[in-house]
């Protein structure tokens, strides 16, 4: 698979698809749409806003759009770093009560907390700056 890396819109439009595509198949191998965290010691489900917003972000970048491929592993080994209140004014967090920001190596996961169902929801993956340990 050819994924281009620039940064005009038709590259992201192509790298739009692939992630599209890419949750196709891991929803269609993945029927329980979770995976288990063991730094949360909880389940992270993948929900229809995960992948949109995902493929909306990680597109963006050729980085980010490659991370989105390790996503089983990224929702399995990723640590929590910060959780705090949802971003006021942003419709598509409302649902949560907080949101918790994880790392994976050198990507970063964000994971919305519904407290009325008791549920971690992937919001979000996108390739992170190497923290200081990892640049050493």
């Amino acid at each position: 698979m050819d994924i281009p890396k620039g940064k005009t819109r038709p590259e992201v439009k192509v790298r739009e698809t692939i992630i599209k595509d890419f949750y196709a198949r891991w929803i269609a191998d993945n029927p329980s749409k979770s995976v288990w965290n063991h730094s949360l010691k909880a389940e992270i489900k993948v929900k229809q806003l995960s992948y949109n917003e995902t493929y909306e972000h990680a597109a963006r970048s050729y980085e980010s759009t490659m991370a989105v491929f390790q996503l089983t592993e990224i929702l399995s080994k990723a640590v929590k770093v910060s959780s705090g209140p949802r971003k006021q004014g942003n419709k598509n967090q409302k649902m949560f009560s907080r949101i918790i920001l994880m790392r994976y190596k050198n990507i970063r996961l964000v994971v919305g907390y519904q407290k009325s169902k008791g549920e971690y929801v992937q919001y979000s993956i996108s390739a992170a700056s190497p923290t200081e340990d990892e640049i050493k």
